[in-house]
């Protein structure tokens, strides 16, 4: 069976491509989609690909994702600076988890700064565009080698 992975995207994430395209460039969510499902097969890796602009669909992700033992890939946007809930819900199902941000959260205001997931992640992707997805992809499956 194949390591399964879910990307997990958090809200207004469906709006890449028209939301502010001078922070977060013109890619659609689609387009990030396409690409994680190519390099999932590349790696060998079933993907299950998400986003909600409700924290409570994250959080029943997250869960699932640990009953099922899947790796997880988040960008869980404005919800990072701002949920406890999500937070709660990495330590309960302990998953193992790599955030991800498009966007460099440390060059820009500072309530971005702070995150209730990075302290639950294996690591932390950001600024680097859509390339941060496939980075996270790819270290996921290094921890899971290792493990």
């Amino acid at each position: 069976m194949k390591q399964q992975i879910f990307i997990l995207n958090g809200p207004n994430l469906n709006m890449l491509g028209k939301r502010e395209p001078g922070i977060y460039g013109a890619t659609t969510l689609s387009d990030i989609e396409a690409l994680c499902r190519s390099e999932g097969e590349n790696l060998g890796v079933d993907i299950v690909f998400r986003q909600s602009n409700h924290e409570g669909d994250l959080v029943s992700w997250i869960q699932e994702a640990g009953e099922q033992k899947a790796l997880v890939l988040i960008n869980p946007a404005a919800y990072t600076h701002t949920s406890i809930a999500l937070h709660d819900a990495i330590r309960a199902a302990s998953v193992t988890l790599v955030e991800v941000h498009l966007s460099n959260i440390h060059a820009r205001e500072s309530f971005r700064h702070h995150s209730y997931v990075s302290s639950l992640a294996k690591g932390v992707i950001c600024g680097f565009g859509v390339d941060g997805y496939v980075m996270g992809l790819r270290a996921l499956i290094k921890l899971a080698a290792s493990q």
